[in-house]
């Protein structure tokens, strides 16, 4: 069991043991509730197949959302990312999960990621607006990048999430290349 709780991220070998020796000691509590709501979720959580998020129907509730727009699709790296921006009520339109980014690095290519599924999705001619809200790191903008040469002739726009200083943020405690990019994004007042 400490084993298997190590994998997860934020967990290494001395916080899974802590995680373990708290489950044992609660284990009707918190054990049992927890490991028949793994179950559960193993038994029922499935991928979306147009989307890639994580649902207990597929497609998911956000893809047979009517009231949801049709026409833009925001991308993002993983189903976190669409939690944080659902949670934010940041985004009305449609999501495209990629799995990832692209990382010459970690051996990450074009196929290894859900690209080619917004591609279909977005030469349909129905998408007007491609969001691509994916991290300010190299691998994300170097996946931003190949993302826009891949809709280059789709008719949809393709934007990306604004990048710079953040609310409640004091630019002292900023590094460099965020105070950079908040510059160069400037806008009139």
């Amino acid at each position: 069991m400490i084993q298997l709780l190590a994998r997860l991220p934020g967990l290494g070998p001395r916080s899974a043991r802590r995680a373990a020796l708290q489950l044992l000691s609660k284990k009707e509590t918190l054990m049992r509730p927890l490991a028949d709501a793994i179950s559960e979720a193993a038994d029922h959580v499935l991928t979306c197949s147009i989307c890639g998020n994580l649902d207990t129907q597929d497609p998911c509730s956000i893809c047979t959302d009517k009231r949801r727009d049709a026409g833009v699709i925001c991308v993002v790296e993983h189903v976190a990312d669409l939690w944080a921006l659902e949670r934010a009520g940041a985004n009305s339109g449609q999501y495209h999960v990629l799995g990832g980014t692209l990382s010459a690095l970690d051996g990450v290519g074009p196929d290894d990621l859900n690209i080619a599924g917004l591609v279909n999705r977005t030469m349909t001619g129905d998408i007007r607006e491609v969001v691509l809200a994916v991290n300010a790191t190299v691998d994300g903008q170097a996946t931003a990048h190949y993302i826009m040469d891949q809709l280059e002739g789709s008719g949809a726009n393709v934007s990306q999430v604004a990048h710079g200083v953040p609310v409640g943020g004091e630019l002292d405690y900023l590094d460099d290349g965020t105070l950079a990019a908040a510059m160069k994004a400037r806008r009139p007042f």
